[in-house]
């Protein structure tokens, strides 16, 4: 074969043709151009047709990137570059419309929760107040949460780390097949099933009263599935050459899990645990049902009623005043620092845990 020349010769006869073997591209400030010029042309169709939603002026606005996008790459670049871009913007629009919600529901939460939240705020319980007047603190469910976190993932965390273990590892034949579906139809029960559960057999036939671990064996019922299914993703990750190059040692399979595989995959099961324990930590009908919430401080899980702050939030927005809004909005913000904290030491452990690569 020849060299590639930048020209051809055309079948009819005729002199060669030029043909050019760079594409012809758009330039790289396109999509955040035609952002702008859309968001712009956006506003000003929701101005002329008299729309007052926001919303809807965004999604005009998505419409006309979209569509500009496409049509501009089809003309400029072919319809092969056009397709690829057209991808490419549907991509950046679920992102925008998937972050929005959320940069606005953080957004709200701090604004409103500020207003109250100091150290006073996190120091004290609500006490003898009541509920319409302005004042009184979260304390008591700050102590009631931890607790009741604490215990159902004492609970849950063990149980659903073996169960894991044995699906992995040794579950074959019917015994597995029955546990992995019970796992996947404890995934998806509602949050007041578990409560109830625990209500019928803890309060109502056993004659317990409710307490804080009450309602932490109903959330480590719904953390249980969560942890399984994480753990279970991640020891598959191990490579099976791990595990029979230590059996190859002569090393028992029990102590090959425990030294080869769970350090390996300790990382994922770690920020597993803490995805259930922030799936948990936010859940209000068992804690309803089973800790009925006080307003002093319980340090004593096993006994009386405690306060949580989910359960806080929902009964202080049930006040219907100007001040029981606040210290709702509030108690919601620390919800929210709380479940970043527990993603971020989740990281961390994660990054410290992670077996270290040869030569560092």
């Amino acid at each position: 074969m020849s060299m590639v020349t930048d020209r051809r010769t055309v079948a009819n006869g005729r002199n060669p043709l030029p043909v050019s073997l760079k594409q012809a591209r758009l330039p790289r400030w396109t999509p955040p151009v035609l952002a702008l010029v859309a968001v712009g042309v956006g506003c000003g169709i929701g101005l002329a047709a008299g729309l007052d939603s926001t919303v809807q002026w965004g999604l005009i606005a998505a419409l006309l990137f979209i569509g500009g996008t496409f049509v501009l790459s089809a003309a400029v670049e072919g319809t092969r570059q056009a397709k690829d871009r057209l991808a490419t913007s549907l991509v950046w629009v679920a992102f925008l419309l998937a972050v929005v919600p959320l940069a606005s529901l953080l957004w709200e939460t701090v604004a409103r929760g500020s207003k109250v939240l100091n150290g006073y705020f996190l120091s004290h319980s609500m006490g003898t107040l009541p509920d319409a007047m302005p004042g009184g603190g979260i304390y008591h469910a700050i102590i009631g949460t931890l607790e009741q976190v604490g215990l159902a993932t004492l609970i849950a965390a063990p149980v659903g780390l073996l169960t894991a273990i044995y699906l992995v590892e040794y579950g074959r034949g019917r015994l597995a097949r029955a546990v992995t579906f019970f796992v996947d139809v404890m995934t998806g029960i509602p949050s007041i099933v578990a409560g109830l559960f625990i209500l019928s057999v803890w309060i109502l036939i056993l004659g317990f009263g409710p307490s804080g671990f009450a309602g932490s064996m109903a959330l480590a019922i719904l953390m249980m599935p969560v942890v399984v299914r994480s753990t279970e993703e991640m020891l598959k990750l191990v490579p099976n050459e791990l595990r029979e190059a230590s059996l190859a040692l002569g090393v028992p399979k029990w102590r090959t899990i425990l030294k080869v595989v769970l350090p390996t995959s300790i990382g994922g099961i770690t920020t597993g645990v803490m995805l259930a324990i922030a799936r948990i930590t936010g859940e209000t009908a068992p804690v309803l049902l089973l800790v009925w919430g006080a307003k002093t401080i319980n340090n004593n899980p096993f006994e009386d009623a405690q306060q949580s702050l989910p359960l806080y939030v929902f009964q202080q927005w049930q006040q219907g005043s100007e001040a029981s809004y606040d210290r709702a909005w509030a108690a919601a913000l620390v919800l929210i620092a709380f479940v970043m904290i527990l993603n971020l030491v989740a990281r961390g452990i994660a990054r410290w845990k992670a077996p270290q690569h040869a030569g560092r």
